[in-house]
């Protein structure tokens, strides 16, 4: 790959699967038809068909909707190439003419519009393509490729279903993983941190019982809509009052379901909370505030009965090795003009991690930039870039969306890079 241009020569791969008007065209087909968590039967039956074009063994369905895809290339080491293909319960708003109009069923049986507002799409896309480099340059590289296409991250359960199926068992243990998430940082440029990386994740489902009735006498009732509001404004005093500013942990509530009609005061209402945090302490301190803040709301509300607090999902924080870090952030600053920089830890989450802790071995996982260079322009050092990513939509916006181009060409070249520092020269 040549050194003047990041991407360069990707154009001149194997067949049209490198091709990147190729794609860019299946980027634009994901992101227009996206598939919610352990629904991906789609995206997962393209990515399975382009990896047999290049000459992988393939097996689908690993995990649910998981693919598998091993290329073996004599001896050596075995490096975990990995993408996220789900996408969210979110009407997009990009405008884009590719944009999405799927409706799909949630997980709680309730019709919602679908969204790639994610990036999962790029990260499938640019897997594909560093897959079918890799295998049209065999002769640069010894060892085996394991290129996982894993569903269901958003609900955290997608790693967990693939290892529980027998991914290691059936197809080799790898001795390192390696992945990256498009973020609203300037397209061409990488992130990796050492350490701990993305945060740990809980969600958390909370039932809050009252006593309904008419909205017109509401003194016969005990309000959970109230209740509810009144326990989202306590709630998000948690952090801030028990968490030292030395610490980090996020706890933020997006969900607050209750009542059909504006005049009847329901029995119910229900919040649905994420928490992030990196250590264990942490992590138990502000789960502790959460149920005994929503115990002591109900109380003091008069509630006829106890909340019900429920853990939906939970995975740890992603802690990137420390010296493979480093020796994989000296390959990503080969395809890149742009300075490989430090993002320091991300609070959003990740379940990559789950593969490295099952194996043993280390994982790193960057940052891939998405957005428009030009809301960049000037910018002096990563806290001026930090500043001006935050006022672009983020991930899980329904406006965001990565521009595609320098984004999949230094992605597919970013995995490749990272690929080949850890399979020997052939």
């Amino acid at each position: 790959m040549s050194d003047s241009h990041p991407g360069a020569g990707l154009d001149d791969l194997y067949d049209d699967l490198a091709n990147l008007d190729d794609l860019a065209d299946l980027y634009r087909d994901l992101h227009r038809r996206p598939e919610l968590s352990f629904a991906e039967t789609r995206t997962a039956g393209i990515a399975a068909e382009r990896l047999r074009r290049c000459g992988y063994e393939v097996t689908e369905g690993v995990g649910r909707t998981g693919v598998v895809g091993v290329l073996r290339n004599g001896d050596g080491p075995t490096a975990l190439l990995r993408a996220d293909m789900d996408a969210l319960p979110v009407a997009e708003d990009t405008g884009l003419d590719y944009a999405s109009t799927v409706r799909a069923v949630g997980r709680d049986g309730e019709e919602t519009a679908v969204a790639h507002a994610c990036g999962h799409d790029m990260h499938v896309t640019c897997l594909v393509g560093a897959a079918a480099e890799l295998a049209a340059t065999r002769d640069t590289w010894r060892g085996t490729l394991l290129v996982v296409f894993q569903p269901a991250e958003e609900f955290g359960a997608g790693a967990d279903a693939m290892l529980d199926d027998g991914l290691y068992d059936r197809f080799g243990t790898p001795d390192v993983v390696l992945g990256q998430h498009v973020a609203p940082l300037p397209a061409g440029l990488l992130a990796v941190a050492s350490g701990p990386a993305f945060a740990g994740s809980d969600s958390l489902r909370i039932t809050l019982h009252g006593v309904g009735g008419h909205g017109a006498r509401p003194e016969t009732t005990v309000d959970p809509v109230l209740l509810a509001a009144a326990t989202t404004l306590r709630l998000h005093t948690v952090v801030p009052r028990e968490i030292a500013a030395t610490e980090t942990a996020v706890l933020s509530v997006g969900m607050l379901r209750a009542g059909t009609k504006e005049n009847v005061i329901p029995d119910s209402a229900e919040l649905g909370l994420t928490v992030r945090s990196y250590t264990p302490s942490v992590r138990g301190r502000v789960l502790a505030g959460i149920e005994r803040t929503v115990r002591g709301e109900a109380a003091a509300s008069g509630a006829p009965r106890d909340p019900e607090v429920r853990l939906l999902e939970s995975f740890p924080p992603v802690v990137n090795d420390a010296d493979a870090a480093e020796r994989t952030r000296a390959a990503l600053a080969t395809v890149t003009p742009l300075p490989v920089v430090d993002p320091g830890p991300v609070t959003g989450s990740e379940d990559v991690g789950r593969f490295a802790v099952a194996a043993g071995v280390p994982c790193v996982f960057w940052l891939l930039g998405g957005a428009d260079p030009g809301a960049f322009e000037g910018a002096a050092g990563v806290a001026e870039i930090r500043e001006r990513s935050a006022s672009l939509p983020s991930n899980h916006s329904p406006r965001y969306a990565p521009v595609i181009e320098p984004t999949l060409s230094v992605g597919v070249a970013a995995l490749v890079a990272a690929a080949r520092e850890w399979l020997p020269a052939g």
